[in-house]
């Protein structure tokens, strides 16, 4: 060890009192708002609460800010000349912008611990109560005071909850990581570098095979051909519009049993690529020929972004869409096409997609699923209940069910989406039709082929069921509403990122966070 050099000196062990010392020394400071100059820190962030109502305890915890929070806050209001009320009123952290962290001059502000500060800002002050006849007399100051810290001490408390929820799932994710290193390593991991997969594509093959072999299965193309809605939402789309179909040149991306290129190829087509990693394409060689069109649809057998086509296409069909439309991410796969493969002012079919939300009442499938677990054969298995819910649940939902209008939380325009198309937040607005009780929020999705004669279908539950069904995101405990209410939330899409085809939804809505899981 004695070639190894000693990088320490006594100069660089601060003490936390001369640390402290460093932090609190007096430096004048000027108000946010006014042009009043305080001798310490500490004076000004008083004279900000009193003079102007800005209260950064207040903010602290209304959005959870941390010390990069507090710069981008200062740099804001100095960029914007904000006011303390509009700070003040503010729902979102206006503020939130990785641009704020840029320093608008040298501003005194930005030498001083966000915590400290906060925490001397929110220090209770000393108030005198009156007792007399076993009554207890408070000022109004005192009173006032009192509420403030309740407020305050909820929405720690609120707080605290949150980053415990978010602590036992990073537990969770540790698990399943050191699961994984038993296991033999994770999936994503090539040679010695972590891959990180922010779209199917850079999913190594090999890695992906498990996802193309469940198209290799019977049963899977059973369920798809035999939905009427989807198949013959294609055909219709395709035939019905054979002029823009014929002496065309057409990529069947993901062809599964060639349906749909047969559709092409019976529409006039000149010629259709039918791609397919998957084994069934094996099945797909010999149901063309059986259909005798082997003349005009060629197969090719690989995933898209491994293989080179021996020309661009003039359209590109795709039959995509996944649970909660973006589940199984074969969009990126069809945004690789459109942007490698298709000729310019080609034509995608479908064209556009979106995402809807509405409210589900049914009660006793809620009882069924969530309660089950409060005795099973005369046992508790109450922690079960935050597993059942955490996994975003397939089925389809009655219309009798349905206890509210829907909301549009994604559109999809596929000619302008990219890949990052998969991570979105969006607020939406149910306004309730009966009264009920909510138990969970159902999402669907409609697509649209716009062309000349359009056509349109819809997965939601007011019409009749396809095979993707709905994505119920069920609710732990039920929420009472009435006829007329408003429920207003939102909700968060992000990619899995231990697997690109998987997502992870948070939903806010009733005061709390529910994260779910499609995987």
């Amino acid at each position: 060890m004695s070639d190894v050099p000693d990088l320490s000196s006594d100069d660089e062990h601060y003490q936390d009192d001369e640390w402290q010392e460093m932090e609190t020394s007096d430096v004048p400071v000027t108000c946010l708002f006014c042009s009043n100059i305080f001798p310490n820190i500490d004076e000004t962030v008083v004279h900000c609460e009193k003079v102007h109502g800005f209260n950064l305890s207040t903010l602290k915890t209304k959005f959870n800010m941390d010390c990069y929070s507090y710069i981008k806050l200062i740099n804001y209001v100095k960029t914007h000349k904000s006011s303390a009320e509009d700070i003040m009123r503010a729902d979102k952290s206006l503020w939130d912008d990785e641009k704020y962290l840029k320093p608008v001059g040298n501003d005194e502000w930005l030498m001083f611990d966000f915590d400290s500060i906060t925490e001397k800002s929110s220090s209770p002050k000393t108030y005198h109560a009156n007792v007399e006849n076993g009554l207890v007399t408070l000022s109004q100051a005192h009173f006032t005071e009192l509420q403030r810290t309740i407020q305050t001490l909820t929405e720690q408390l609120k707080d605290s909850q949150t980053h415990i929820q978010m602590l036992k799932e990073d537990m969770s994710k540790m698990q399943v990581s050191m699961q994984s290193i038993v296991d033999g390593g994770s999936v994503n991991n090539v040679g010695d570098s972590t891959l990180i997969v922010d779209c199917v594509s850079k999913v190594p093959l090999e890695c992906d095979e498990g996802y193309f072999s469940s198209y290799a299965h019977f049963g899977i193309h059973y369920d798809m051909l035999s939905d009427k809605i989807r198949t013959q939402s294609y055909k219709d789309a395709i035939l019905n519009n054979s002029t823009s179909i014929t002496n065309k040149t057409v990529l069947d991306l993901g062809c599964g049993t060639g349906i749909l290129s047969m559709f092409a190829a019976t529409a006039g087509a000149k010629k259709v690529y039918a791609v397919d990693q998957s084994d069934v394409i094996y099945h797909a060689i010999d149901i063309i020929r059986e259909n005798k069109l082997e003349n005009v649809i060629n197969t090719v057998k690989g995933r898209l972004e491994d293989i080179n086509l021996d020309e661009k296409v003039d359209i590109i069909v795709s039959e995509w869409m996944g649970y909660f439309l973006l589940f199984e991410g074969m969009l990126d796969s069809v945004i690789y096409a459109r942007d490698n493969c298709l000729n310019p002012g080609g034509v995608l079919l479908p064209n556009r997609c979106n995402i809807s939300l509405v409210a589900n009442g049914d009660v006793d499938t809620h009882k069924k699923l969530i309660e089950f677990w409060s005795d099973v054969y005369g046992y508790k298995m109450n922690c079960m209940k935050s597993e059942v819910v955490r996994e975003a649940s397939v089925d389809i939902v009655s219309s009798q069910h349905i206890i509210s209008e829907p909301c549009i939380v994604k559109d999809i325009d596929l000619y302008t989406c990219n890949t990052d198309i998969v991570n979105f937040i969006s607020e939406f607005k149910l306004p309730i039709t009966c009264d009920g009780f909510v138990t969970s929020l159902v999402g669907y999705f409609d697509t649209f082929f716009e062309l000349p004669q359009p056509v349109s279908f819809t997965t939601g539950p007011h019409e009749t069921p396809t095979h993707w069904k709905q994505t119920l995101f069920f609710f732990k405990d039920c929420t009472e509403v009435k006829k007329g209410d408003v429920i207003e939330g939102t909700i968060s899409c992000r990619r899995l990122k231990k697997d690109a085809r998987g997502l992870s939804v948070l939903i806010n809505i009733f005061g709390k966070s529910h994260k779910f899981i499609l995987s």
